[in-house]
Order: C-alpha cells, then sequence, then structure tokens
C-alpha cells in the first residue's frame, strides 16, 4: 500500500532539503507518493493551518498531520512500519 506524503516547504530551507533528502531514502523501502507543496502558496497555507503546522517542513501522511521541523528518519520509518498493510487489515 503506497503512503500519500504531503511535503510543505519553503525556499532556502536547510531543514526541507534534509526531509527530501530523509523521503528519497526512505522511499527505497517504503512505497511512497511524494507531493511537495510551497508552504506560502494558498493550498500550503490551508493545509498548514488545518494541521497544526507552524513552520517548514510540514509532514502528512495520507492527509493526516505527521510533524514539522526537523524530520526523524528512524520515527518515520517506525511509522510506516506500522502502517497496515491490505494482508493485515481486519
Amino acid at each position: 500500500m503506497t503512503t500519500r506524503v504531503t511535503l510543505l516547504t519553503q525556499p532556502d530551507c536547510a531543514l526541507c532539503d534534509h526531509a527530501k533528502q530523509i523521503l528519497t531514502r526512505v522511499a527505497a523501502d517504503h512505497p511512497l507518493r511524494i507531493d511537495e507543496i510551497p508552504l506560502d502558496s494558498p493550498r500550503g497555507q490551508d493545509l498548514a493551518i488545518h494541521a497544526g503546522i507552524l513552520f517548514a517542513p510540514g509532514i502528512l501522511l495520507d492527509g493526516h498531520p505527521y510533524t514539522f521541523g526537523r524530520l526523524s528518519e528512524r520515527a518515520l520509518r517506525r511509522t510506516l512500519s506500522r502502517t497496515p498493510t491490505p494482508q493485515t487489515r481486519i
């Protein structure tokens, strides 16, 4: 099952670049569909307000708030490994 990742970014953001690198590495092991949206765009602002994201980078998993700021690869991998697959759903 593919996880939809929404990444809210802003220009010249070292933490955003860090998050992109982590997502690229994690995507090698977990099926991810990554949509990058500028935080200063109308859509990005709307998503940030509704998700409670205070600053970039903001991350939503399957449309649900996950985190903002420095992304932890270890925590993301742990979260994705807990996501039920079609075979394990009850």
